[in-house]
């Protein structure tokens, strides 16, 4: 009859506790890859809200340079306005004609201005929602990350202490960041916490 040699119990347990050790790490691997996506969306994301931000801004600088510039062209054609009911019976025909001509075309050049103002006003708060809704992206992005670097670091106990409770709270810690970042890219939930 053939001799069957039997394992050291304790060299199954090292086998055993190797094995948990290189799953945990090679999933902590993965953490590490959904943090490193969820940071890089969290960036742009941030990036865009910001650009977004200065470029409504800019709109409405402009917006306000084009109030001034129809305001001082009302105001100019008041005064002429005025100035032709003081004196135009006195006027030149020649003088008259010219002051009436300046007032048409300062009615003119107010309601373009007046025109250009709503359609700066209309980009500019279209930009202002593309900053709200990335504004609204942005609390999933960093809870996802901070869930994401809890669940690198609870992965990390549980290594050196081979405890597979605590590499369950890291996987479901990870779960939920990896959500939270997914919402994050896709705003399938909006939840009012959060805005």
């Amino acid at each position: 009859m053939a001799e069957v040699e039997l394992p050291n119990p304790h060299e199954l347990e090292e086998v055993k506790e190797k094995g948990f050790t290189r799953r945990v790490a090679m999933i902590t691997a993965v953490f590490a890859v959904l943090l490193a996506i969820a940071s890089l969306g969290g960036t742009y994301n941030m990036k865009e809200m910001l650009m977004a931000q200065q470029q409504a801004s800019n709109q409405w600088s402009y917006y306000q340079a084009k109030v001034i510039r129809e305001h001082l062209y009302r105001s100019q054609m008041m005064l002429l306005e005025t100035m032709l009911l003081d004196r135009g019976a006195s006027m030149k025909a020649e003088a008259k004609g010219q002051v009436e001509g300046m007032i048409k075309t300062m009615k003119e050049e107010e309601k373009r201005y007046n025109q250009e103002k709503k359609e700066i006003e209309q980009e500019a708060k279209k930009l202002e929602e593309k900053r709200d809704e990335h504004r609204a992206k942005d609390p999933f992005f960093e809870f996802g990350e901070v869930l994401l670097q809890i669940a690198i670091v609870m992965s990390t106990v549980a290594i050196l202490t081979h405890s597979a409770k605590i590499f369950s709270f890291a996987v479901g810690a990870a779960v939920l960041g990896a959500l939270f970042a997914l919402n994050g890219f896709f705003m399938i939930l909006h939840l009012p916490l959060f805005h």
